[in-house]
């Protein structure tokens, strides 16, 4: 799916639906975004190749027992990033991304768990890898990001999500910090979303094979359709749950939708995954409303 103008005129239309609903419903958007913050938080911490199972970050972030021990640092990974996941469903709406916003993001990830790096960037003789390359050197880190945030802020006449998406890709090129870079990057995407008034995104763990390929693709080519791609996926499939909520429709399981209309499950699942119908995951689980028809 390239962001082509049919794309963009399903998301523009997906968008003013939502607009159209959500008003006077902000509690149940509240209650979504609040019962979704733990499958948020494991994609993003599994991307990163935390071992945390979702039923085990379940109940780290309700403070429950986990039935096997787990390390201290994937425990601070899951409580700092869902802190920071429910910090800026607020912030974003009042403040712009900018330098401070960013490190103290980070500084709210990290706390805690390495307080000698949480919200600085690197500096003199700290160097990262990014898969098989060095990271661009400290020295250089502070002006490429002010020099990002500028060019994200100053590109008035792109369309949202290739902005979105160029930022990521120049963001994680940089790698300004010791470490968090990815998860702060994704929660970036989500505060520029919510700032334009959509919702949030997940980019899933099962996606990662994609999501790395983009960055490869980008740092060849320059291009970043793969990125686009991803993002457009996710933020309509945010989109169709929502709106899905909002008309208080009764929801099943895509599978269970799937049976009852005896559609072909392969036929319809790719359906799914490209966004072409009203389906959504959650918890892995694809689900639909009842009353929607299948083609």
């Amino acid at each position: 799916m390239a962001l082509n103008n049919p794309t963009k005129k399903q998301m523009q239309l997906l968008k003013a639906e939502y607009d159209r609903l959500r008003s006077g419903k902000e509690s149940l958007l509240t209650l979504i975004d609040e019962a979704e913050v733990p499958e948020a938080v494991y994609n993003s911490n599994a991307i990163e190749n935390s071992t945390l199972t979702l039923k085990e970050t379940e109940k780290i972030l309700l403070e429950m027992e986990v039935s096997r021990d787990v390390s201290l640092r994937e425990v601070f990974e899951a409580k700092n990033l869902a802190r920071v996941t429910a910090y800026i469903r607020n912030k974003s709406l009042t403040a712009e991304l900018n330098k401070e916003m960013l490190l103290f993001l980070h500084q709210m990830l990290i706390g805690g768990i390495d307080d000698t790096i949480a919200g600085r960037f690197r500096k003199r003789g700290e160097y990262v890898r990014i898969g098989t390359q060095v990271a661009p050197a400290p020295e250089h880190v502070e002006r490429m990001v002010e020099e990002t945030l500028h060019a994200y802020q100053s590109e008035l006449d792109t369309y949202f999500l290739e902005k979105i998406a160029r930022f990521h890709l120049d963001f994680e090129t940089i790698h300004p910090f010791n470490d968090g870079n990815g998860r702060i990057g994704r929660i970036l995407i989500n505060y520029q979303l919510l700032r334009l008034g959509f919702p949030g995104l997940i980019i899933r763990d099962k996606e990662k094979k994609e999501y790395y390929r983009a960055f490869i693709d980008y740092r060849n080519t320059k291009k970043s359709r793969v990125i686009e791609r991803i993002l457009a996926l996710g933020l309509m499939e945010s989109l169709h749950k929502r709106i899905t909520y909002l008309k208080g429709e009764n929801i099943v399981t895509l599978a269970d939708h799937i049976k009852k209309h005896g559609r072909k499950p392969s036929a319809v699942t790719n359906l799914s995954r490209r966004q072409k119908i009203h389906a959504f995951r959650e918890k892995g689980v694809w689900k639909i409303g009842e009353g929607f028809k299948l083609l």
